[in-house]
């Protein structure tokens, strides 16, 4: 009998795993950006030294994922499971920094809801009795997603300016049986929401509706209402997406406008950094959960925070096929109390 389920599509742990570490890694346009003093490392360059920018994306998520677990005061040998993702196919970013750290490893492909299905994922199994560690990570770079999915970067295509900018970053949580917290209390775990949108050079009103249908599902599994979190963070909307959100969900009944905010809105400046529509990739999420919002949580600034990260499941063969683009988002409570 599955005891710990509320309602539809949520989770409620027995004992909340802890984040005992986190980490982050970004790149220069995001150490311009307003979140700076909130990143660990900022790259002076987005190659980081390698060869290629697929290789300096496996460089940072290998160095994120060993930074996390020793900020957590662990060692690599302490992790029973590496659960982590990124955007490129095959997830190769993640298997070539998984070649290297050598942990018990499960390879996620959520897009841009990566961090969060890590996360949710890392829980259950923490919970559930089958681990005592586990890192949870994601990464995305913007010059391996633009030549994956849209065109090479030599040849200098103008972009729309409902397209947004992948952040490139990684950002890895340690969640353990036991610690001082913050926990993570419940997890909503999104379905499948396709509204029909194939443009995809407009990710935030794909991926929009996805969210409101993890909200809404989240908010009646658990009984509880927006006001009950000092911050509601969606990742990978940008400026378009989240207005769309709050727009839906006042529909639904639901004013979020007080405590709701988007990664991808909060990791660039519109006026100055020229991102359009604001960030995208799982990297965006990941960096602001793990640098930003933790942060915050840390000083006190925050007691209960939602964190959701949304995802487009499209591909260049399924955009060239003329399919519209899949979307998902899965949302994880964190409170700085386990109670």
């Amino acid at each position: 009998m599955a005891v710990k389920r509320l309602g539809t599509q949520t989770v409620k742990f027995g004992n909340p795993p802890s984040i005992k570490g986190f980490y982050t890694i970004v790149g220069p346009k995001e150490g311009d950006g307003p979140l700076s003093k909130y990143f660990d490392l900022i790259l002076a360059d987005d190659l980081w030294g390698q060869e290629s920018w697929e290789k300096a994306e496996i460089k940072m998520q290998e160095e994120c994922i060993k930074a996390a677990i020793n900020n957590g005061g662990l060692t690599v040998n302490d992790i029973n499971y590496l659960i982590a993702g990124d955007l490129l196919n095959q997830i190769i970013a993640t298997g070539y920094s998984a070649r290297q750290i050598s942990i018990p490893f499960f390879g996620l492909y959520g897009a841009c809801s990566t961090m969060t299905e890590s996360l949710s994922l890392g829980a259950m199994i923490v919970d559930g009795g089958f681990a005592d560690n586990v890192i949870c990570s994601a990464s995305s770079h913007f010059s391996t997603a633009e030549r994956q999915f849209r065109f090479p970067l030599e040849y200098g295509n103008q972009r729309k300016f409902s397209s947004q900018w992948t952040v490139t970053g990684s950002g890895a949580t340690l969640l353990a049986s036991g610690g001082n917290g913050p926990y993570i209390k419940y997890v909503t775990t999104g379905k499948i929401i396709d509204a029909g949108i194939k443009d995809v050079n407009n990710m935030g009103a794909a991926m929009a509706p996805a969210a409101v249908d993890t909200l809404l599902y989240h908010f009646r599994d658990i009984g509880c209402k927006p006001s009950d979190y000092d911050l509601i963070i969606s990742g990978d909307l940008g400026h378009i997406g989240k207005e769309i959100v709050i727009d839906m969900m006042k529909r639904e009944g639901y004013d979020l406008r007080s405590m709701y905010t988007d990664a991808g809105v909060e990791i660039f400046d519109k006026d100055t950094q020229d991102t359009h529509a604001g960030g995208s990739g799982c990297a965006c999420s990941a960096a602001v959960f793990n640098g930003y919002v933790l942060k915050e949580i840390k000083k006190g600034k925050f007691n209960r925070v939602l964190i959701m990260s949304t995802g487009a499941l499209h591909s260049t063969t399924s955009v060239q096929q003329g399919e519209s683009i899949p979307c998902i988002a899965h949302a994880v409570t964190i409170d700085k109390k386990r109670e």
